[in-house]
């Protein structure tokens, strides 16, 4: 079995409208906005991300805008909620500012550390838990947020599965995860070495009804692959498991592959090289509309038809209030 997929690469979700994601992931969550991007698949569509200074693997939370869905709630075989780790001392700030800006938050503790839970402006469920590590944050010193208190990047994904044993056979036979404990219907593993980042709940529910791609839904959860050596071997043991793996795809920002774990949540293989400073300087990250080359004649057309997007000015840092 090759090394370890070390943790989370990034999330993908789909959003309805992208200015209004905008506004809460930079201006409430004080991300900093790194990319403005098409769907490679659906160039009419934008890919935006999000992260820390430089979107660094482990911290990069990603949309596609695509209004055309309808919304539905989380089903089966879908991440059911996103998990981001913040100090454990900064709960109780992050409960205040959500509140203060209006977003419905309620504190709870699970294995160990506690969280604060809410949902963004399509309803995703996410979790600011307090447990983080700075190893691989790079600190973006104009987020609205001080320093002392902004997302370290992902903490953890939880699963949404009718069945825990398909699933977690194939995290731990296949993919070599571990499990690391249980609450209630909860069954958690980590990999690598463990620790925010590299955290995977699977939330079994027998009466879960299967999930459907729509706004307000995550997409996929991709995980870490050290280079393009590490992510060809990963795609050799899964195509070896008979599951379809795609080819390797070029995504401009890294390569990827994807398959379906048996529960049905769609996982992908990301390369952490050679990230978003491969089109514009770290200074300017986001500022501009990025292409990939197969896209570029078709600039023109598409600044017109996509909808310009206002970065929030972050000017100050909110205390909670």
């Amino acid at each position: 079995m090759p090394e370890c997929v070390p943790g989370i690469h990034h999330v993908t979700a789909i959003c309805a409208d992208v200015q209004r994601t905008v506004d809460f992931y930079v201006g409430v969550l004080g991300l900093r906005f790194v990319k403005q991007t098409v769907n490679f698949d659906v160039p009419d569509t934008y890919h935006i991300y999000f992260g820390d200074r430089l979107g660094s693997p482990g911290t990069a939370l990603t949309f596609f805008g695509w209004p055309h869905l309808p919304w539905r709630a989380a089903g089966g075989g879908q991440v059911g909620v996103v998990a981001l780790a913040v100090p454990e001392r900064s709960l109780g700030f992050w409960a205040a500012r959500l509140r203060g800006l209006g977003v419905e938050a309620s504190r709870g503790e699970r294995l160990g550390a506690g969280f604060v839970g809410f949902e963004d402006p399509d309803r995703i469920r996410l979790e600011l838990v307090g447990q983080a590590s700075d190893e691989r944050w790079n600190q973006w010193p104009d987020s609205p947020v001080a320093p002392e208190h902004q997302v370290r990047g992902f903490h953890a994904v939880s699963l949404a599965v009718v069945e825990e044993e398909p699933s977690a056979h194939f995290l731990e036979q296949t993919m070599g995860f571990r499990e690391v404990g249980r609450d209630g219907g909860r069954v958690r593993f980590e990999t690598g070495s463990g620790g925010p980042q590299a955290i995977l709940d699977l939330v079994v529910d027998p009466a879960a009804g299967k999930g459907e791609e729509a706004t307000g839904t995550v997409h996929h959860v991709a995980w870490r692959a050290v280079d393009d050596a590490h992510q060809l071997a990963w795609r050799e043991v899964i195509a070896g498991t008979g599951r379809p793996v795609t080819p390797v795809i070029e995504r401009k920002y890294f390569r990827s592959i994807y398959f379906r774990e048996p529960g049905g949540v769609l996982f992908e293989i990301a390369t952490d090289q050679p990230g978003f400073t491969v089109d514009e300087p770290a200074a300017s990250l986001g500022s501009e509309l990025q292409l990939p080359p197969q896209h570029e004649e078709r600039r023109d057309s598409l600044k017109v038809n996509l909808p310009p997007i206002a970065v929030p000015a972050t000017v100050g840092r909110g205390t909670g209030g």
